[in-house]
């Protein structure tokens, strides 16, 4: 798609918590482990990726974000969990699970992968959804997963649930925010 944005959408956590799980995994990977660490400014929760979508459609979708302005105010407490290899039989990825007791985060993704799906040429992913914050990316041929310290007993209620571009670059991807609830 010639001119196509690449789309998500996540909820982000607070600067505190972003800046502890940068640490956690400085510590927890060591040097040398065949990973990319994401930088602190960098984690986020995805709620929909969207993959590429014509630029017209930003617009569109900051709509349906300042709609759901309600449903993003009750996810209030939000609990990070133990460290995760994703996919589990050939990690790519290091993630920590995020928790969410009351239900409302998975409430709030569902609710936007509908208005979504609704006014967009995109389909929600058949897969359960698994919140969790990527922290590091595993290089080609690096070492496979293994156990790791526990992470830090961290809660958080999520700052912003914002539309970014993803631009892809050798040193890995480049967010920016295009759309933002509450609007910074």
């Amino acid at each position: 798609m010639s001119g196509a944005l690449r789309l998500f959408v996540a909820a982000e956590p607070p600067e505190r918590i972003r800046d502890e799980l940068a640490h956690w995994a400085r510590r927890a990977l060591g040097r040398g482990a065949g990973a990319r660490r994401l930088a602190a400014e960098s984690l986020h929760l995805t709620m929909c990726f969207l993959g590429e979508q014509p630029p017209a459609v930003v617009e569109e979708i900051a709509a349906v974000l300042a709609g759901l302005l309600e449903a993003f105010a009750a996810v209030e407490e939000l609990a990070i969990g133990a460290p995760a290899w994703l996919p589990p039989r050939r990690p790519r990825v290091l993630a920590v699970e995020v928790g969410d007791p009351d239900g409302t985060l998975r409430e709030l993704h569902s609710t936007l992968s509908r208005e979504l799906a609704a006014g967009l040429a995109w389909q929600p992913p058949h897969e359960r959804y698994r919140p969790h914050i990527t922290l590091a990316r595993m290089r080609p041929g690096s070492e496979q997963a293994r156990p790791l310290e526990p992470t830090p007993p961290l809660t958080f209620a999520p700052t912003a649930l914002t539309l970014f571009r993803s631009s892809l670059d050798p040193g890995g991807a480049i967010y920016a925010p295009l759309a933002s609830i509450p609007p910074r």
